[in-house]
Formats: C-alpha cells, sequence, structure tokens
C-alpha cells in the first residue's frame, strides 16, 4: 500500500491561509509525490466564493478529489452511530481507512474519537 494523506476541511483553511506547518506537510508531499487525498464533500465545506477564490483553486489543483462512494458512505454511518461524530468528519476517516494513512486536521479532538472505529488510520494535528 502507497502511502497517502487526507485532509480534512481546517487543512485547506490552513493551506489557504498560509499556515507554514500544513504548508511544509503540503510541499514535501507533493514532492515526493505522495498524493493528497480530498473526499469532496471537504471542498463542499471549504468553498465559498470571494477575494481567496483564485487561491482555492490554485490549491485545489494539487489534490485528489474522490468522491465517497456507497460503501464509504456506509462505514462513515456507522461511525456517526457509533461516536456521534459530525458527517464530513466520518466520510473523512472513511475514506482515509480505504488507504490507510494519515489524517490532517486541525480539529484532532473529533477525528481521534473516530480512530476507534478506523483503526489503521492516523490522525495529525496541523
Amino acid at each position: 500500500m502507497n502511502l497517502q494523506l487526507t485532509f480534512d476541511t481546517g487543512a485547506l483553511i490552513g493551506l489557504e491561509r498560509r499556515r507554514p506547518h500544513v504548508r511544509r506537510v503540503h510541499q514535501t508531499a507533493l514532492l515526493e509525490g505522495i498524493p493528497v487525498v480530498v473526499p469532496s464533500v471537504v471542498i463542499a465545506e471549504w468553498w465559498r466564493r470571494g477575494k481567496r477564490e483564485k487561491e482555492r483553486a490554485q490549491i485545489l489543483r494539487t489534490l485528489v478529489v474522490e468522491p465517497p462512494s456507497g460503501h464509504v458512505a456506509r462505514l462513515a454511518g456507522v461511525a456517526v452511530g457509533l461516536v456521534g461524530a459530525g458527517v464530513v468528519d466520518a466520510i473523512v476517516m472513511a475514506s482515509a481507512s480505504l488507504r490507510g494513512g494519515v489524517v490532517y486536521t486541525s480539529d484532532a479532538g473529533d477525528f481521534e474519537r473516530l480512530t476507534d472505529v478506523f483503526r489503521n488510520v492516523q490522525v495529525q494535528s496541523i
């Protein structure tokens, strides 16, 4: 299995706001050919029209946007029922669980609860 990173909405906001840690992680992944995957629901949660739209579009071009499958939706639904997580967070973790790897988030507390369900996913705070 190849390493892949998954970013949540907070990680994308961090990129947009040029936060050093998430930018370093993103740049290193790009330089090493490591895909940065983002479930499409994260894009919907992040994207807004306005003054940063051009920068968002540039960031978006560097990501692998993944539409959630029915299987991912079911896994996420089970996780929501078990730990009371939000739907978008559960989809991020369910998506990442298919590959293993690391989820980068600005809200590690919510995601840590989901590791009880998705044990093969590591959560890293940005």
